[in-house]
């Protein structure tokens, strides 16, 4: 590029940023964001096989390359058609800190009809795994990018286990924190132009969970690289979530009679479901329809009051009441736990009727013995807790969290110390979440979901993130963002939800025909369903209802007349001002 032409690219990205401030300022200018364009076609006619001795990248290793069959691969109902199946390793080296072997573990799928898309898979939890690059994504899934035409890649972002041991490594924190993505994204490309002669037409990002992390963080630091980002359940700020998940069960401990090795013991199943019931009879008529589902979520915080909608024991505990400590405990939780001088650190929860999943029960009590505590310990924590020879079997998660101050867990992510120079919630939150100016001047798209009652990453943090994205983009942030809550779904799936959909298809439609999504259809997982039954379905409903899911701050209410279990009798209503 001469340098007049480069000054020319900078003129224009100025005066289309110029633009669009003016086109977001002024409703009715005729401005629009640029438009992607439709991918196009391809037909692989090569032998898998025979790519095998061709396929080069640098610091990547091929490991094989194989034909797999149509119908090998199934996704619900359906077989995936022939594809081939590359797998490799980038980076390998040894551990400075611990003496281990590390690299970036990936499978590259690579359909024989292609549609020109590639989607990177961000997967969850730890990562760890290279777990199917079948880009599904949806409760049961019936459909993803594999099964759609698209060339797709997961990783094991960095590490070849899913035990936070791995960060005592400074460098495997990193890639598990946002730089495997930068490797893995043009070695993928690399790849797939060599095999098919050309780039992909566009690229699309999409994980839950830590994979919605991942994607957050490509929507920000790789915007450039992805044209469409689909994020469910963002985990983007996850060390504070899961500092939050250790104090709420210091806040649960303190309830009297609560055995510690036993959380529920503080707020039983039964009087959860006693509290479900409280948040229906309050908020379930607000959408129009008593169905047994809290559409408006917004009204329902304010409509809903523990304290007073919910009976107070007056002697034994007998799962119909909450003793006052209860209350209170329950009520510290959900307003958002603090540090010991009242400062907020994470965010709030919704109440919402899916109080009483089995996702709450998992999250709440199991999770920050077994999972946050040594994520926190070892991954979140700078420097990470000592243990001899680095291994899982001589950490006690019980100990660590009964004896965590949390002040100083919440100082620690953002703290550096000797060869560990990036802060936790540097390497894992994406930065300056709320501008995307970047993803937004090119034309890209990115489509957020979130389960009401995920009681691990709180569906009001990702609320306050768009927010403060429509905040920078002048109120149209829908321009090019969508968040969509899920009434009743736990984390990514699960609960007394319709929670069985497809978002790739209507983001590709928006990235490359500027077809702006007005509502997702849902279907609940009842009995027969292809995509796995969801057995905490209410017996009230029909075994296929179906929802719009409606892009925030408009909700789904009933127009009055037909079907009750049909979306078509609802529609995406802006709330009144």
């Amino acid at each position: 590029m001469t340098p007049l032409s480069y000054k020319r690219n900078l003129l224009a990205v100025a005066i289309g940023g110029i633009a669009f401030y003016s086109h977001v300022a002024n409703a009715s200018s005729p401005y629009t964001l640029p438009l992607i364009g439709e991918a196009k076609p391809s037909v692989l006619t090569t032998q898998c096989e025979d790519m095998s001795l061709r396929l080069t990248a640098n610091h990547t290793v091929i490991t094989s390359v194989e034909t797999i069959k149509k119908g090998t691969l199934t996704l619900g109902n359906n077989e995936i058609e022939a594809h081939c199946l590359v797998k490799g390793k980038m980076h390998e080296r040894i551990g400075e800190v611990d003496g281990k072997p590390y690299s970036i573990g990936f499978e590259l799928r690579l359909p024989k009809h292609w549609n020109g898309r590639f989607l990177h898979q961000g997967n969850g939890g730890l990562d760890g795994a290279v777990r199917t690059a079948e880009g599904a994504l949806g409760g049961g899934p019936l459909t993803g990018a594999l099964m759609q035409g698209f060339a797709v890649i997961s990783s094991d972002a960095g590490h070849d286990r899913g035990l936070p041991t791995f960060a005592y490594d400074p460098q495997a924190r990193l890639d598990y924190g946002y730089q495997a993505v930068a490797k893995l994204t043009p070695m993928a490309k690399g790849l797939i132009s060599q095999v098919y002669g050309r780039q992909p037409d566009s690229s699309y990002f999409a994980g839950c969970s830590n994979g919605g992390r991942h994607a957050m963080v490509a929507a920000t630091r790789y915007a450039n690289d992805y044209d469409g980002i689909l994020v469910g359940a963002p985990g983007y700020r996850l060390p504070l979530a899961a500092v939050a998940s250790i104090a709420g069960a210091h806040v649960y401990a303190s309830v009297p009679g609560t055995d510690k090795s036993n959380l529920e013991s503080a707020f039983t199943l039964a009087e959860r479901k006693t509290v479900s019931k409280a948040i229906l009879a309050q908020c379930d008529a607000l959408d129009g329809l008593k169905d047994d589902m809290v559409q408006d979520v917004k009204a329902c915080q304010t409509t809903f009051n523990l304290h007073k909608d919910v009976p107070t024991c007056e002697s034994e505990r007998t799962g119909l009441c909450l003793t006052q400590p209860q209350k209170d405990a329950i009520a510290t939780i959900f307003n958002g736990v603090t540090t010991s001088k009242g400062t907020p650190f994470y965010s709030a929860f919704p109440y919402d009727a899916g109080i009483s999943n089995k996702d709450q029960l998992g999250w709440e009590y199991s999770a920050p013995i077994k999972r946050d505590s040594g994520a926190v310990a070892m991954i979140f924590n700078t420097p990470p807790v000592d243990l001899k020879g680095y291994s899982i079997r001589n950490f006690d998660g019980a100990r660590f969290v009964w004896e965590a101050n949390i002040d100083e867990l919440v100082d620690r992510v953002n703290t550096v110390d000797g060869v560990y120079q990036e802060t936790a919630m540097s390497f894992m939150a994406p930065p300056s979440p709320e501008n995307m100016s970047t993803l937004r001047d090119r034309g890209g798209k990115i489509m957020v979901y979130h389960g009401v009652s995920d009681a691990i990453f709180s569906m009001e943090d990702t609320e306050k993130w768009y927010q403060a994205l429509n905040e920078k983009n002048m109120g149209r942030a829908d321009e090019f963002a969508q968040f969509y809550p899920i009434p009743g779904m736990g984390h990514c799936r699960g609960g007394q939800a319709t929670d069985q959909f497809d978002m790739l298809t209507p983001l590709v439609a928006w990235v490359e025909k500027g077809e702006k999504p007005q509502q997702v259809v849902a279907s609940a997982r009842g009995e027969g369903n292809p995509g796995g039954v969801n057995d905490e379905l209410p017996d009230s409903w029909s075994a296929t209802r179906t929802r719009p899911l409606c892009p925030y701050p408009s909700t789904a209410t009933y127009n009055g007349k037909g079907d009750i279990e049909k979306a078509t009798s609802f529609a995406c209503r802006m709330p009144a001002k």
